[in-house]
């Protein structure tokens, strides 16, 4: 399994490109907020060769890691390639400020889906979502303060990060176990082993398409944890809406699984998790934009005006749609900067 092939149909499923790019209509709701621009901070080169730590193995209560340094001037790496202290092994990639080992204070904590591409490059469409460069960036221009980013790898993937059938013959249905995992046993597990700040302010989850669907889930399900979902290009459609036949169901968001179950809490401004989800317009170039890209179009129009009619404002709801935006790495690689602007962690303290 893999981030980016949320596809299920073949490549070749018939007619699916609407156009290089495809508005549609959008009838907002009155009381949407208005939408996050894109304001990208200058490069940051990455550190040469000589100036980047030895690389080392070492031990965590039991788990075998390994410190690397990649270069990147917001932190280094422990890495787990087997991390079993939740259950099945998974890889695991814990990113902490370069002078972490020489300071005291706690940090916010950002935790991400598809771990193994987001620092690097490994994903069909070849290309990651660049997190190291981008929390470089951030710091460098002062928009962004030091955090820990913990990068967590999945099992099948279909089945974590699914609540209902994508698509015929996937495995499914184990997003509720996952979320659990990540809310009762990863997050005390760093909060216990690294200076955290452990409230849900100082936490956010990020994850895109099947990821983006699984933060959802998971914030809504743990907002005692996680206090800001960033979903990208988000599988809100799952369950709902027929990809093989492109074909839109009749169920509202509102009443669906995922919602209907937390729309309690979603009314409620004192509980309820802080949010940003976006989603792309390109639509030529297969399946993934004609089909996937564009059902998520739809239902994160929908799910936005859900939010602001239950009282979200522009403080809680942060949006946007990409006239660029594709179903790929990149294109999550060029908005992550204002995703992470969105979460607005705290300074470490």
């Amino acid at each position: 399994a893999s981030p980016t092939p949320d596809a299920g149909p073949a490549a070749d499923a018939g007619p699916s490109d609407a156009g290089a790019v495809d508005a549609g209509a959008d009838a907002a709701s009155p009381m949407r907020p208005p939408m996050t621009p894109l304001d990208p901070p200058p490069a940051v080169a990455l550190l040469p060769d000589a100036e980047r730590l030895e690389a080392h193995p070492f031990t965590l209560d039991g788990q075998a890691a390994w410190f690397h340094d990649e270069g990147h001037a917001a932190g280094v790496f422990h890495t787990f390639d087997a991390f079993d202290a939740c259950g099945a092994p998974r890889g695991l990639h814990v990113f902490l400020p370069r002078d972490y080992a020489e300071r005291s204070e706690r940090y916010p904590t950002l935790y991400f889906h598809d771990g193994h591409t987001v620092f690097w490059p490994d994903s069909p469409s070849g290309a990651g979502w660049e997190l190291g460069e981008t929390l470089s960036a951030l710091q460098a221009a002062g928009r962004l303060g030091p955090v820990l980013a913990i990068a967590v790898h999945h099992g099948d993937r279909d089945l974590e990060y699914t609540h209902e059938p994508a698509y015929p013959g996937r495995t499914h249905g184990g997003l509720e176990a996952y979320a659990t995992l990540l809310a009762e046993c990863l997050v005390p597990w760093v909060d216990a082993h690294y200076r955290t700040q452990a409230t849900p302010a100082a936490r956010a989850l990020v994850g895109s398409s099947h990821g983006g669907l699984a933060t959802f889930w998971t914030v809504t399900r743990h907002p005692e944890v996680f206090g800001f979902g960033g979903a990208l290009s988000p599988s809100f459609w799952v369950g709902l809406d027929d990809l093989i036949l492109d074909r839109a169901g009749a169920t509202p968001l509102r009443e669906s699984s995922l919602v209907a179950p937390v729309l309690d809490l979603l009314a409620d401004p004192a509980r309820r998790p802080r949010l940003w989800i976006d989603w792309g317009l390109v639509r030529a170039g297969g399946v993934h934009n004609g089909r996937i890209e564009k059902h998520a179009t739809l239902r994160g129009r929908e799910m936005v005006d859900l939010l602001a009619d239950e009282g979200y404002g522009a403080s809680e709801l942060a949006w946007h749609e990409a006239e660029d935006g594709a179903h790929d790495e990149p294109s999550w690689a060029r908005r992550l900067h204002a995703v992470l602007q969105s979460a607005g962690p705290p300074a470490p303290r």
